[in-house]
């Protein structure tokens, strides 16, 4: 029979922003695995994932880095009546999210509201 004796209290780190970042883009990357980037830095996965959630709530991407998507211009004018608001005053701008819903809105909304919709269109 084999007993452990633990002789220090429970250990708690405090992890810094960049090192989630860190952690969470090296398990990111192509051919890792967060298990393996888990057991390295001696945490569990459940750790990583969360803290890829956190960070995606906070619309902070892990390599610091901007990222660039697929944008597609047109010369169509979107149909009256069409999306949340019915006509979009001003130049309008829409956008395509992953979950498959669409944003309409006019250009010169406020960024910091613009993350807002999207996060919340993206959430429900």
């Amino acid at each position: 029979m084999r007993v452990e004796v633990l002789s220090r209290g429970e250990r708690r780190r405090r992890w810094s922003l960049d090192e989630k970042m860190r952690i969470v883009a090296e398990a990111a990357a192509p051919g890792s695995s967060v298990s393996e980037v888990a057991r390295r830095h001696d945490i569990s996965r459940q750790n990583i994932y969360q803290w890829r959630c956190e960070l995606k709530h906070k619309a902070v991407h892990p390599t610091g880095k901007a990222v660039f998507l697929p944008v597609e211009v047109t010369e169509d004018e979107p149909s009256p009546g069409a999306g949340c608001g019915g006509d979009v005053p001003g130049h309008p701008v829409e956008i395509g999210l992953r979950s498959g819903r669409t944003l309409r809105f006019a250009a010169d909304i406020p960024d910091r509201v613009l993350m807002r919709l999207i996060r919340a269109a993206e959430a429900a």
